[in-house]
């Protein structure tokens, strides 16, 4: 784009949301909505997993031309933009937190694997620092609310956020496929584990998986989940919690 002077002038990158907000101050009213893109999309991965949404594949669920589309995305990141904030909004946030940080993330945890677990494209999206809508920002701020009582700088909270949602997908993935049969690939992979540990050379991983065969039969994702996550947040923030006469911050999020 030239602008005076025959310099060019460059656009600065806006965000799907950010484009939506200029179509509603100006230009026609549009046919379709980000709502209606995302719900089509959504259906598309539910069914056929996120390889089968495509811009074609969703302007084909709205009855319109796939050039239509580019009125309302600039492509398909911004699909999977729109349908990641959409399920993120699935996650219940009225749900009061009761002043203990621990206890308020494993429950808001679990309701994210939830949202994992009824729509299994999720745990595929690309990960993206900043892949972040409305209700994504509710979620975001949610999750600070209920560590308000922890007295770390803002960047470590944000951090263990988002070290809490990579674990939220990687379980519901692990659950995911654990509803499945186990591959001959799989099976091979355990055996040579297995024989490799037996061979000597390895006398720690032995041990440990010595110690894993004495004990109960391995459990299921699901129900490793909520005890793992208590222990990883109880290792990075219990020592850090105020005294229990701060004020906790009960009720739920303003909405």
């Amino acid at each position: 784009m030239a602008g005076r002077g025959g310099g060019r002038v460059t656009q600065e990158p806006v965000t799907v949301w950010a484009r939506a907000e200029e179509r509603g101050a100006r230009g026609p009213t549009p046919e379709h909505s980000h709502a209606e893109l995302a719900t089509v999309a959504i259906e598309l991965g539910d069914r056929g997993g996120l390889s089968a949404v495509s811009m074609r594949q969703v302007a084909a669920g709205l009855g319109t031309g796939q050039a239509s589309l580019y009125r309302y995305v600039s492509g398909r990141e911004d699909l999977l933009d729109l349908m990641t904030d959409a399920v993120t909004g699935e996650i219940d946030l009225d749900v009061p937190l009761h002043g203990d940080p621990i206890a308020d993330l494993v429950a808001l945890a679990v309701r994210a694997k939830a949202v994992h677990l009824r729509h299994p494209w999720l745990s595929d999206i690309p990960p993206e620092p900043l892949r972040l809508g409305p209700r994504s920002v509710d979620y975001l701020e949610y999750a600070l609310r209920a560590m308000a009582p922890v007295r770390l700088p803002g960047r470590t909270k944000m951090e263990i956020i988002a070290l809490m949602s990579a674990l939220v997908a990687q379980f519901a993935r692990a659950e995911i496929q654990g509803g499945r049969a186990t591959t001959d690939r799989q099976a091979a992979q355990a055996t040579y584990l297995s024989r490799t540990a037996s061979h000597g050379d390895h006398p720690h991983l032995a041990a440990a998986m010595a110690d894993h065969a004495e004990a109960e039969p391995t459990a299921a994702p699901q129900t490793l989940f909520e005890p793992m996550m208590h222990r990883v947040l109880t290792g990075l923030i219990a020592d850090d919690i105020t005294a229990a006469d701060a004020e906790p911050p009960l009720g739920p999020a303003p909405r």
